[in-house]
Parts: structure tokens; sequence; C-alpha cells
């Protein structure tokens, strides 16, 4: 595995100030971009610790917390484009993600992977991150397409199954870039750290079917809870 000293990382910034005064000169957006680019480097840096403390905790509990916490953000974070933020619906989002997310990672960690113990937190802790990362962008995306349909006076039906392909179009297309246009984080890392191709495609797999499964349990979940909503009724009236 190839190391990155500090010095190394100071280097791999050279193209990133080269593009803020890029964007300093051709667009007025050089405040978010910076602060963008900050924020980057210090929730990497915070989460790097964390990791390490976590990772040196080995304990079942802590793996837990984590997991809860992560399940409790993505919930949130994929209300951020919907147009009605409830308690209901935020249950709704948790309700979803839960269900596909954590059945899916039970699945993959002890069906396939066969992890003993349980919680190690090394595998645990980025697949749960795949999984509800995918989970929530596709629960936003769905629910946002179907309050926009409903909006149009389109009846709930042809809503779900259009806010549904929507959200399901970033994971389908990268089920079809994979291996052709992009070699994905995991296998890329996996490879630089010595491991065999070949072993590192059989992961990546892995990874593409549990992404597609929990993001479409996920979303129609999702879609399957928000026709209860007395609003989602209202549009359909």
């Amino acid at each position: 595995m190839y190391q990155i000293a500090l010095i190394d990382l100071v280097i791999g910034f050279v193209p990133v100030l080269f593009t803020l005064v890029i964007i300093f000169y051709w667009s007025e957006s050089l405040k978010s971009a910076a602060l963008a680019v900050t924020r980057m480097l210090l929730q990497l840096m915070a989460i790097g610790y964390a990791l390490n403390f976590i990772f040196n905790a080995d304990s079942q509990w802590v793996i837990l917390l984590v997991l809860t916490f992560m399940l409790v953000a993505a919930s949130w974070i994929s209300l951020n484009s919907l147009p009605l933020k409830t308690v209901v619906i935020f249950r709704y989002s948790l309700f979803a993600i839960f269900c596909g997310g954590v059945s899916i990672l039970i699945w993959i960690s002890q069906g396939v992977l066969h992890i003993d113990p349980w919680y190690q937190p090394a595998v645990i802790i980025p697949l749960a991150g795949m999984i509800f990362s995918n989970s929530m962008n596709s629960v936003s995306l769905a629910g946002e397409r179907l309050f926009s349909e409903l909006q149009h006076q389109v009846d709930y039906q042809r809503a779900r199954s259009t806010a549904f392909q929507a959200a399901m179009i970033p994971v389908t297309n990268s089920l079809l870039a994979v291996g052709l246009v992009s070699l994905p984080g995991m296998m890329t890392g996996q490879i630089l750290a010595g491991v065999s191709p070949l072993i590192a495609t059989r992961y990546q797999i892995i990874v593409m079917c549990m992404i597609f499964s929990s993001a479409g349990i996920s979303t129609a979940l999702f879609l399957w809870l928000l026709k209860k909503q007395p609003y989602v009724a209202e549009q359909q009236a």
C-alpha cells in the first residue's frame, strides 16, 4: 500500500488551489468552494480519528451506537429536498432506510462475507456507510419527484412509478458504467493495497448488488408509506 506523507498531502492540494484561483476569476462562488474544500479536509481528518477510536474499541455496543447515528443522520438528510418535512415523514424515511439498509447489511455481512464476530468495525462501518448513503439518496430523489408529480395533478400510481424510476437512475447508471467508465473506490483501494484484481472484482460485485438492492427496497417502502400522508391524499383528490 502506497503511504501518503503530510508533504504528499500538501502536494495533492496544489491542483485544488489552482482550481480555486479559476473560480475566483470566473465565478462568484469562491466562498462556497473554499468552504467546501475546508469542510472536506476537517471532516475527513475528524472521521479518521473517530474511526481509529472505533476500530480500537472493539465493542459491539460502540458499533451499534455508530450504526444508529448513521441511520438517523441518513434518514434526516434524505428529507432535505422534500417540500414537506414532518416528524411522520422522518419516521417513514427512518423505517424505510432501516428495513432496506439493515436487512441488506445483515444479509451481506453474515450470509456472504460470514463476518465473525458480526461487529468487526473495519467491515461493518464501511459497508453500512455505502448502503445507508445510497438508500438515503434514492429515498430523497423519490420523495422529491413524487411531490413534484402530485403537484402537477398526476395520479398517485403514475407519480409513484415515475418517482421510483427517477430514484433508481443513479444506481442503475453506476451498474452500467462500472468496469467500463469507472473503477469504484472500494475496488481501486483494494487493488492499490495489493489485492488480486480478481478478488477485488468479486467484492465490488457484492457491493454493487447490496447498493442496488438496499436502494430499491428503501425507496419502495418510502413511497408506499407516503401514500398514507394526508397531503398526498389531498393531492390525489
